[in-house]
């Protein structure tokens, strides 16, 4: 009787080597989570600009106090390399040009959500609830609503909170930065 193989898990080291040797360009848009490479979904200008008003604001009101950065890696194990659409990060005076941000660097990680939405709970929750990301937000574009993820342990988020237009919101670790649920769904 024939068993079917399980796909090999691979490592950042190998994504990485797959990228040298062409498997992957940098117009491609994966990531590797728990040794898997996922393709992206495109980004819609909806997206685009859910995640430029939230840098523009972070960086207007945080400047130097953190760095912030778009859809670029974060290394959480030798096995996952996600993209997050947001990442608010403490900050680092070489910017992280020596390694990519870890998830002690991390306050807070954004996801903007529309065709995404199901990857997002079912993949990126587990994932950053496991490697103790503090704060995750989902921005559900599709649901109108933001979902934010606090306190992990034990793979889990223990604090989920649900925000809808005309209600606002701040990051734990800012709490004095107010953001209208509003304005971020536009």
């Amino acid at each position: 009787m024939a068993v079917p193989l399980l796909p090999k898990q691979i490592t950042v080291d190998d994504f990485y080597r797959m990228g040298e040797l062409g498997i992957y360009t940098e117009d491609d848009r994966v990531e590797l989570i728990e040794g898997e490479v996922f393709e992206m979904s495109p980004i819609g200008s909806n997206h685009a600009g859910c995640v430029d008003y939230l840098q523009n604001i972070f960086l207007r009101n945080l400047d130097k106090q953190v760095i912030i950065r778009g859809q670029n890696p974060i290394r959480l194990s030798h096995q996952s390399e996600p993209l997050p659409d947001l990442i608010v990060l403490k900050y680092r005076e070489d910017y992280y040009r020596k390694n990519h941000p870890t998830a002690d660097d991390v306050y807070l990680l954004v996801e903007v959500a529309d065709s995404s939405i199901d990857f997002d709970r079912r993949k990126k929750i587990p994932l950053y609830a496991k490697h103790n990301i503090p704060e995750y937000w989902i921005i559900n574009l599709t649901g109108h609503c933001i979902e934010v993820y606090r306190r992990p342990a034990g793979g889990q988020y223990n604090d989920i909170h649900y925000f809808s237009a005309g209600q606002s919101l701040a990051p734990q670790t800012f709490p004095d930065l107010r953001f209208s649920v509003s304005h971020i769904l536009g």
